[in-house]
């Protein structure tokens, strides 16, 4: 059972769709504010988002404890500590926590469990996340798009040890339409006043879910929008009593998507919900993974404000909203809501919980450091985001063999293999010297798996333009900062592709749509109408990015392994990695012929 003064009730009947109501116990709770006769009561709703499989304020690809730049620290650890602190400071009885989703993906603990040791093993463990967020008394969570990745059986099983309701109003039946998780969850908080403030929290995921994980869910379960599915339910949650209305979006704020034509949907809605749907207080954001401690929206059709919040992911950051209500007119309403965000990297980790889970951890170390094969080189990406180096040729060379391999024999096996990859991690690494399988699985720290794709030249050079919008536009002559030359416009680095079997420049003196320069096949200009198979990522191959072409391509072969999977078998069976049989200059920058680097 969860450890805070709150009881799952489980679901509820009436509403028929996986209903999850929490009550209250029965001492009441102290106030904190008041005065006179007007009856006032003020809580907090804690909230965590993105917390991608960490607990420990460890980073398994590099063996040792998390830092970065920033000297951020991750992990439920320190969550629980930041949580205990505010709990003692506010009262236990005057709080909340929530979390926004994308749970339990992300590290080699989150992996290993799923993979490995898996939860849906007969006899099999119980969730190192699930664990942690029983022990630290989470009160509802939404689900995010990565808890779909390896599958419905894992996520049913996830839910079901989880001692609180995962939450997704917009995750439906794809037969009845109905929701298929509870679509909310309602708290019951007592006050000194003798009357209960009743808090329903919604939980929203976003529908790229359909996309990035349509072998997943295609016939299972369907995801319509956000703002849909928060104006059918916030008028029931008010009509059931709620005196306040927190939703828990696994979608940012910026009213962004990357469905491109894929969807009808916006990705990043959260802001849009606020806006459009009356009769919320705040929204817990996700997604996004940005940190955004505070942001106000004005509901069109009250003129009311909602108050937003993303905290930093991984558990960089705890949410807090302050809630100040008033008693009148018979019942209680939201006088003032505030928000900020606590930085975990403040406190220690809580010991109860790396005690709770220290073997889990242990085995997970000593599983990511067996060794699987010797380089001969060391290979970095550091420089990966500007330059054609050694270790993205290492994926690219794994992926268009291992497509070549499947291929063979049929049909399709004469056309050429080109790949294309990302820079995940600017901070990966193989070493000269033994390999492990935390090197390899850091190349590719997400469980996408390998598709091949039948394109034109013609549609090659549309997507390697598209690819190209990563670089901020730098006029000839001017100086190259490489702190500031990439991610033009908020594009992330696993949405810039390197395409490998071609050769071409990028000229980033030119705007873009117009960078691509010199592109080659075999030494000869690009033919528009030749084909070519390119192996693909699933969730580039699914819309991921809304790069051109590529979704809407005859798919050729698909494989149910990660990538990350298909790397390390091929150390294993190599021994060996040599870049000199694979690695070569196929791309560059440049500016008016002249290359940047």
């Amino acid at each position: 059972m969860p450890l805070n003064r709150r009881t799952f009730l489980g679901r509820s009947a009436a509403a028929g769709a996986g209903v999850a109501i929490a009550g209250g116990a029965a001492a009441p709770a102290a106030a904190h504010g008041g005065g006179g006769r007007e009856k006032r009561y003020s809580f907090t709703v804690m909230g965590t988002t993105d917390l991608h499989g960490n607990v420990f304020n460890w980073d398994y690809f590099t063996d040792r404890e998390f830092d970065d730049k920033a000297h951020n620290d991750v992990g439920l650890a320190k969550i629980s500590t930041l949580v205990e602190q505010v709990r003692k400071d506010k009262g236990r009885r005057n709080t909340l926590l929530i979390d926004a989703g994308d749970t339990i993906q992300g590290t080699q603990l989150s992996y290993y469990y799923a993979k490995v040791d898996p939860i849906t093993a007969r006899r099999g463990p119980v969730h190192p996340m699930a664990q942690a967020m029983n022990a630290i008394g989470y009160d509802a969570a939404a689900l995010g798009n990565h808890e779909f990745n390896y599958g419905i059986p894992v996520l049913r099983k996830f839910q079901e040890q989880c001692d609180f309701p995962l939450l997704g109003a917009n995750a439906l039946d794809a037969r009845t339409l109905r929701p298929a998780f509870p679509p909310f969850s309602m708290h019951r908080l007592c006050t000194p006043h003798g009357r209960d403030v009743r808090v329903a929290v919604l939980g929203l995921t976003n529908p790229g879910i359909a996309i990035w994980d349509k072998a997943n869910v295609s016939g299972r379960m369907v995801f319509p929008g956000l703002e849909e599915q928060a104006a059918k339910w916030v008028p029931k949650l008010r009509s059931m009593g709620a005196d306040v209305v927190i939703v828990s979006a696994h979608s940012g704020s910026s009213g962004t998507s990357s469905y491109g034509d894929q969807l009808p949907y916006i990705e990043n809605a959260a802001a849009l919900v606020a806006e459009q749907v009356p009769g919320i207080d705040a929204i817990l954001v996700g997604h996004a993974h940005t940190e955004i401690a505070e942001y106000t929206v004005t509901n069109e059709e009250t003129g009311r404000p909602v108050v937003l919040s993303e905290p930093l992911k991984w558990g960089q950051r705890l949410t807090l909203f302050d809630f100040d209500l008033v008693w009148e007119r018979g019942r209680w309403s939201v006088a003032k809501v505030g928000a900020k965000v606590l930085n975990s990297n403040a406190v220690a980790e809580d010991p109860r919980i790396t005690r709770l889970l220290g073997d889990e951890h242990e085995k997970v170390v000593a599983y990511v450091n067996q060794v699987i094969g010797t380089s001969t080189a060391a290979m970095a990406t550091a420089d990966a985001p500007w330059k054609d180096e050694p270790i993205i040729d290492l994926i690219n060379h794994v992926q268009a063999e291992t497509v070549k391999a499947a291929l063979a024999g049929g049909q399709w096996a004469a056309l050429p293999v080109l790949s294309q990859a990302s820079c995940f991690s600017r901070t990966a690494a193989i070493p000269a010297g033994q390999v492990t399988i935390r090197d390899a699985a850091g190349l590719y720290p997400f469980e996408n798996t390998l598709e091949a794709r039948l394109m034109t030249g013609a549609q090659l050079k549309d997507y390697l333009e598209y690819s190209a919008r990563y670089y901020v536009q730098t006029p000839a002559g001017a100086p190259v900062d490489t702190a500031k030359l990439t991610n033009a416009d908020g594009i992330p680095d696993y949405n810039y592709d390197a395409v490998a079997g071609l050769t071409y420049e990028i000229d980033i003196s030119k705007p873009a749509g117009s960078r691509i320069v010199n592109l080659a096949f075999g030494g000869e200009a690009l033919d528009p109408a030749a084909e070519f198979v390119l192996a693909v990522n699933n969730y580039r191959a699914s819309g991921g990015g809304a790069f051109p072409h590529v979704a809407g391509a005859r798919q050729l072969w698909s494989n149910s392994d990660e990538i990350r999977n298909t790397i390390i078998q091929w150390v294993q069976a190599k021994g060996t990695v040599d870049p000199a049989a694979f690695a070569s200059v196929g791309w560059k920058l440049t500016r008016d012929g002249v290359p940047v680097f």
